[in-house]
């Protein structure tokens, strides 16, 4: 693998292959391919695993089973409801994962200029190909510049009052536990993809992430490593969660902002424009945030 997730011409390496899934998944997996096929037929185009199992990562009982599935047309509800049964049968008959996430799409939504450096991305450098033609051979290759920071993970402003609205309504510790570590995981890949320019680089795993951040925000450092732990061993605390939506989770979309900008602006941008903003020079210590 090359320096940092790279290439030798600085291109992102598609992270995980089927040859790294641990033999404890393996039977998961196969399930799964089985299953899609069968589920979807005709309707699919394609379909990919992403996250922890394909790293080689996973944990048995407590990572969870993630899945891309591209379709030749949009998605209509049946296919979602299908989707839905598809998720909790493979986790009811498969204790060695704790819960199946399945991200559902129209393939030409996945090509689509709009979605070039966000769910593009996301299907050519972070998910590695199970069923059906590989959809990243038409799509370009990828480097982590600004561009990508933006488009990537550079709408947290816009996902915080849906966040505040969750915790308020959630009830049980069981809730809250699923709250933290979905937050905690969105708040650690935000703030790495906000060095990530810097840094020159990638990486998918959270400590790493954490303190690759704090090496650029050290003020910020300790709540980063302390929301990496959580995503790794959710708690159900109400104030780590408000912690997130009314600290953490608005300071990093503000800084966000000022750093790369909103989301769907300016993508002809060059390169050097949007992978430098002003006052950060990419020097390990930082400048700190502002």
């Amino acid at each position: 693998m090359g320096h940092k997730g790279l290439d030798a011409q600085g291109y992102f390496e598609r992270e995980g292959s089927l040859g790294r899934v641990p033999r404890t998944f393996a039977p998961v997996v196969a399930a799964a391919r089985e299953r899609i096929a069968e589920a979807y037929g005709r309707r699919l185009h394609s379909a990919y695993l992403y996250g922890s199992v394909p790293r080689g990562t996973a944990r048995p009982g407590r990572s969870d089973l993630d899945l891309l599935l591209a379709l030749h047309r949009e998605p209509a509800d049946d296919d979602r409801d299908t989707a839905d049964v598809l998720g909790r049968g493979l986790d009811e008959d498969f204790p060695e994962i704790d819960g199946v996430g399945v991200l559902l799409y129209g393939k030409d939504r996945l090509l689509s200029e709009e979605e070039r450096f966000d769910l593009g991305w996301f299907l050519a450098c972070l998910s590695t190909p199970l069923l059906g033609e590989d959809l990243a051979e038409q799509l370009p290759r990828y480097r982590p510049d600004g561009v990508l920071a933006r488009e990537t993970n550079g709408g947290l402003a816009a996902l915080l009052p849906a966040w505040r609205s969750r915790v308020r309504e959630a009830s049980s510790p069981e809730e809250h536990r699923k709250l933290s570590r979905s937050y905690a995981r969105h708040l650690v890949r935000s703030g790495f993809t906000l060095v990530m320019p810097w840094w020159g680089g990638w990486t998918s795993d959270l400590v790493e992430s954490a303190e690759v951040f704090g090496r650029y925000y050290p003020d910020r450092a300790a709540q980063m490593r302390a929301a990496a732990a959580v995503a790794l061993e959710p708690v159900a605390d109400p104030a780590v969660l408000r912690t997130y939506t009314e600290d953490l989770g608005p300071w990093l979309a503000r800084e966000y902002t000022a750093r790369h900008g909103v989301p769907g602006r300016g993508r002809s941008r060059t390169v050097a424009e949007a992978s430098r903003p002003a006052g950060l020079d990419g020097s390990v210590t930082g400048p700190g945030p502002r």
